[in-house]
């Protein structure tokens, strides 16, 4: 064989000393052939350097084995570990993927959405920007041309998997209040997305019923704070936060340490997601799991479904999240006078 070129099917066929077809199934994974004989296929052929032509096989069969992932931002640290266990995830259905950060822009987004598409992936996980206005803001009509699955957003026209963001709020109100905090602050996420709504909205539910709700502000998915966010820290009226994600709850611990709070001793925070940096912080943060194993586990197989099967009812898949103590929420002592002090 002329090692110059890449190796065919049939270099491996005549060199296992076997037919075209009994090569075929055996690196496909398909037909009819004994498990010894499938073995000796695929040493020979890993002896070769053999690898299947995608492009071919593409042709032939009208799919990739490509998955598309669109993400609005990978240098948040919660979407780098998404995107592991979506490979994950497919590689255990056989799929490899290709993965594209949107950078939070909505003309980025169109893009990657089209550059997947174009490229030929079988189907696509969307982790949309937001969900304000779903029908309204349609990113790309070549979402209609192969199977989508959408996560974190609600959005109305396509399967979606999600968790139950409410009952992360209620769980994070409850967590503060049974320790005895009565002044509770709320930072919520982007309020265009639904989750981080919904977030936002089981907390500060929560706390009308059985707590006081010092105050409620917006702020993006970041460390960086905005100036509505640290003016209402800078009040000093609470004795808890509740944060919309775990990067806004560590920019608002650094922000109370520029005015010589200390967390938890003066202040308690609550955050949302169990990032790695989580546990990690000084000190440990109290935080929202989201399983997101067994949620991409869920994308990822209905996905493959519609890819197989092709379309169905829709599906709405909703995963409970749970509360990680640590060390940012402190019992709150009552002083003689009836105040609340951390």
């Amino acid at each position: 064989m002329d090692t110059s070129r890449r190796p065919t099917l049939k270099d491996v066929a005549r060199a296992a000393g076997v037919s075209l077809a009994s090569a075929s199934y055996a690196v496909n994974g398909s037909g009819s052939v004994g498990e010894a004989t499938r073995a000796h296929i695929l040493q020979v052929a890993a002896g070769l350097g053999y690898r299947p032509n995608t492009s071919a096989k593409a042709m032939k069969t009208g799919r990739t084995g490509v998955l598309g992932l669109v993400v609005p931002d990978l240098t948040n640290p919660f979407f780098p570990g998404l995107a592991q266990a979506v490979l994950q995830a497919a590689r255990r259905q056989g799929y490899s993927v290709l993965i594209a950060d949107t950078g939070g822009a909505p003309e980025e987004e169109r893009t990657a959405i089209r550059f997947l598409i174009d490229h030929g992936v079988d189907g696509l996980l969307w982790f949309p920007i937001d969900d304000s206005n779903p029908r309204g803001r349609r990113p790309a009509p070549e979402l209609d041309r192969i199977p989508v699955v959408v996560l974190d957003r609600n959005l109305p026209d396509h399967d979606v998997v999600l968790a139950d963001y409410a009952l992360g709020g209620r769980l994070a109100a409850d967590h503060l209040i049974a320790a005895g905090h009565v002044d509770i602050g709320v930072i919520s996420g982007p309020t265009a997305a639904s989750s981080a709504r919904d977030r936002a909205e089981g907390a500060v539910q929560t706390i009308q019923r059985s707590a006081r709700l010092a105050w409620h502000v917006e702020n993006a998915f970041s460390l960086d704070l905005d100036p509505a966010v640290t003016a209402a820290l800078d009040r000093r009226a609470v004795t808890a936060v509740i944060a919309g994600s775990d990067m806004i709850a560590i920019g608002a611990m650094r922000h109370l340490q520029t005015l010589g709070l200390s967390v938890p001793d003066d202040v308690s925070i609550v955050g949302f997601d169990d990032i790695p940096w989580a546990a990690l912080n000084t000190p440990p943060l109290t935080t929202i799991d989201m399983p997101i194993e067994a949620m991409i586990g869920s994308a990822i197989e209905t996905l493959v479904q519609r890819i197989t099967d092709g379309p169905g009812v829709r599906s709405q898949t909703v995963f409970d999240v749970s509360l990680v103590e640590r060390s940012s929420v402190r019992p709150v002592v009552r002083t003689e006078a009836g105040r609340n002090r951390p």
